[in-house]
């Protein structure tokens, strides 16, 4: 049987991340994914998830398919993408429809028009809806069912959440990719990937916060009994750290960043000694100057409170401050910060640990880094969409990100890439 290749491409804000999952099919017709390559570039022409420069996107992009193709030695034509920024947004919708069958026999066409119903629910003009996640079903006023295909009923109505976006966000982002001569075959909010690499159904069941820590912005997901509650992207990230340090320390934005990776830490506690300090002429400064160690650690902790005391507010809002079992699982580069899992866990009061993918990998390195976990859970989310088909019983996986692809027809497509160089 021919190789299949499936790519995730995570447009962040400060790195270009490019994933590639090999599908490999058993004698017995079974198949499983193997992720063999990966592949990263600077970001240019994207900053806080949206593009600012369509140009410099597009070069970013195909750097990094360039890098990619290298790499594996074979042609790159499609990709699941992950979206992100804070023009993202979800809300709950309810969808009601009747059962078609004369029997009351409930079909998958039934469950199909009970979540277009949900999305008509919401509609503004300027938004484009990504994903209509079912939370659960009721028939005939039956309620928590997750799965009523095959049931008897009349009325059929179904909880959903909606993800959507800016309109012009996803076109953007939409046409910087087309540009690169490559077709989208997902479009997938970018902390739903990355929950779907780091968490297993179990967490996702008991209940679990996935926070995406990037460089612009921080995605936050939260799933109770396998379905998705709240999904939402605070305008705020580890760039931010950066910048507080550069002004605490009156550095460059360059030196500041050095210094985090060096020495950063957001647990003041780590310091061993008070004394601990560096030199900022090593960094670049022009003469010698010591700074407490400690200094910089409650810089940097100051900011990683901030992050999770938004994160409180959510759970707050949706009545799970502090009643998640499965806690909260820290991926995305700013999660590699040391002491980001102890803030975690004294702000949140609940259990905290950096997420790590589970995939069986030929290049572990990958899987064990939090910042491909976006690019590696698109490949996961579109290999599941595959093999289990459409889902309209739950909500990740399989269910098939990107509904607004469906508007992207073959003509529109080329008119896009009529714009390549």
């Amino acid at each position: 049987m021919r190789e299949r290749y499936l790519v995730g491409l995570d447009l962040g804000s400060s790195r270009i991340r490019l994933a590639v999952g090999q599908v490999i099919v058993t004698p017995d017709k079974r198949s499983y994914l193997n992720i063999v390559g990966g592949a990263e570039t600077p970001s240019a022409g994207i900053s806080k998830g949206a593009v600012t420069s369509l140009e410099d996107a597009v070069s970013s992009i195909s750097a990094c398919l360039e890098k990619a193709e290298r790499i594996i030695g074979i042609p790159i034509s499609e990709a699941a993408i992950g979206i992100g920024g804070a023009g993202i947004t979800s809300q709950e919708a309810k969808g009601v429809v009747g059962v078609s069958r004369s029997d009351g026999e409930i079909r998958e066409e039934d469950l199909r028009r009970a979540l277009e119903s949900a999305r008509a629910y919401v509609n503004p003009a300027n938004q484009e809806i990504l994903h209509v996640l079912p939370r659960g079903y009721s028939v005939d006023g039956q309620t928590g069912i997750k799965d009523p295909l095959g049931m008897q009923g009349i009325r059929l109505e179904v909880d959903s959440v909606i993800v959507q976006g800016l309109s012009s966000h996803v076109r953007n982002l939409t046409k910087a990719v087309f540009r690169t001569g490559l077709d989208v075959s997902l479009l997938v909010y970018a902390p739903l990937a990355a929950a779907e690499s780091v968490t297993t159904a179990r967490q996702r069941e008991l209940g679990v916060c996935v926070l995406n820590i990037g460089a612009a912005t921080t995605g936050m997901a939260v799933y109770e009994n396998g379905e998705l509650l709240r999904a939402v992207t605070f305008p705020i990230g580890a760039d931010h750290i950066t910048s507080d340090i550069a002004i605490g320390l009156r550095i460059s934005i360059e030196a500041a960043e050095q210094v985090k990776l060096t020495y950063g830490t957001a647990d003041p506690e780590q310091i061993q000694r008070k004394g601990d300090t560096l030199d900022l002429m090593d960094f670049g400064a022009s003469q010698h100057e010591a700074m407490p160690l400690r200094y910089v650690a409650e810089i940097i902790e100051a900011r990683a409170e901030e992050i999770f005391e938004k994160v409180e507010a959510e759970l707050k809002r949706i009545d799970r401050q502090g009643l998640l079992p499965a806690g909260v699982v820290l991926t995305g580069g700013g999660a590699k910060l040391p002491g980001m899992v102890e803030v975690g866990k004294r702000v949140l009061r609940l259990p905290c640990a950096v997420g790590i993918g589970s995939l069986p990998s030929s290049i572990p390195e990958i899987i064990q880094d939090s910042s491909f976990s976006t690019s590696v859970g698109l490949v996961e989310w579109w290999f599941e969409s595959e093999k289990g088909g459409e889902s309209y019983a739950h909500g990740v996986p399989p269910n098939k990100g990107g509904e607004f692809l469906s508007k992207l027809t073959s003509p529109l497509k080329k008119i896009f890439k009529s714009f390549i160089p």
